[in-house]
């Protein structure tokens, strides 16, 4: 599909995962929890899995675990570090919707420690979409920071390593279901999260990792674990070719960074071009295939719209929760509009000549709705 151009929610499969996929249906289709050949088979392919995915994000095998979506992997990362040593959390303005979720599921009103004793305090950003690093400074009782790796709104590349080394010996949280596959892993992190499908991998796989050392519990009822964190057993076949697909996208993300900047450049000048159009979040310290606009006189839904009439598929709202055409938290927390706003993503199908015809289309839209 050439006019698509919401590739940060989500890509169709890799040639490369597609391929694994068939090949682990008939090879992977055994519980790998089991003693016969077929299960020991499915165990190492697992194990493969694993350690082929633990090997990008620069961990050890034994601390990654496979979840049935991102949103759950991020849900059991901040509930799980929590469970085990409740306290003070801090977090950015701009993090995904489903971990500020899971910090309020447990923690007090207006910033005090509820009956779970957690409380919270949201660190500021800029009005690039960057978080204040010194806003990360931690108090004594602080137990958990966390900090997207990118913005999935805007972009904005955070200052991931500059923050740990400000938290110290506090663990940090990084939701780079963004990032993974596109950008290098950044470091300093204690639990990570990430998203196949965000890297042309099938839907249904998240990824969970803990570092070795830090106290993390289950939040869930105790039962058989994959891995000790996830509870029940994984979908090998999505498992197999999610990690197939994760390679393929690091083997090609140097030259698709290469590709697909130019493309988001173009994008970014010709826009600034349509009046009334203001272009949100860095442009220079950002993820190579994303781009976001936003104008007072457009209607987000009714552009979207249109846009998907003349072969485009974007987002507008907040990309977390686009169904419901929620304003979105983070163009507010950088201070900017929280309507009309529209998100592109190019994917590995995108073309020039994609760029070009929306460029050409997008100022007849916008001067319908004016």
């Amino acid at each position: 599909m050439s006019g698509y151009l919401d590739a940060a929610s989500g890509l169709p499969l890799s040639p490369a995962a597609r391929e694994a996929l068939l090949a682990a249906l008939d090879d992977g289709w055994a519980d790998p929890a089991r003693l016969y050949g077929a299960a020991r088979r499915a165990a190492l392919l697992l194990e493969g899995a694993r350690e082929a995915v633990a090997d990008v994000l620069g961990a050890r095998p034994d601390e990654v675990s496979f979840a049935p979506s991102g949103t759950l992997a991020a849900h059991l990362a901040v509930l799980g570090r929590l469970a085990s040593r409740p306290g003070h959390v801090l977090h950015s303005t701009v993090e995904h919707s489903c971990v500020l979720a899971a910090i309020r599921s447990v923690a007090g009103p207006a910033g005090a420690a509820g009956t779970t004793g957690v409380s919270s305090t949201a660190v500021p950003v800029d009005r690039l979409g960057r978080v204040e690093v010194d806003g990360f400074a931690p108090r004594a009782d602080t137990t958990l920071a966390c900090l997207i790796s990118a913005s999935h709104e805007v972009g904005t590349v955070q200052p991931v390593a500059a923050v740990a080394e400000v938290l110290g010996n506090v663990p940090l949280l990084v939701d780079a279901a963004q990032s993974v596959g596109r950008v290098p892993v950044p470091t300093g992190w204690s639990l990570l999260t990430a998203s196949a499908r965000k890297w042309g991998g099938p839907p249904g796989v998240g990824v969970l990792a803990v570092r070795t050392g830090v106290r993390w519990r289950s939040p869930l009822p105790a039962d058989e674990h994959e891995a000790g964190r996830v509870p029940g057993g994984v979908g090998l076949p999505q498992v197999l070719s999610a990690a197939v697909g994760l390679q393929a996208a690091v083997a090609e993300s140097a030259a698709e960074d290469a590709r697909l900047r130019p493309l988001v450049d173009r994008l970014r000048a010709g826009l600034a071009g349509v009046p009334d159009v203001e272009v949100v979040g860095d442009p220079n310290d950002r993820l190579p295939h994303l781009v976001t606009f936003s104008s007072p006189y457009l209607d987000g839904e009714t552009l979207t719209r249109a846009l998907d009439r003349e072969g485009f598929a974007v987002s507008s709202g907040s990309s977390c929760s686009a169904s419901a055409l929620e304003p979105s938290h983070v163009l507010a927390a950088m201070g900017l509009l929280t309507h009309g706003n529209v998100r592109l993503s190019l994917s590995r199908d995108t073309t020039r000549a994609d760029v070009d015809r929306f460029l050409d289309v997008l100022p007849r839209l916008v001067a319908e709705q004016q």
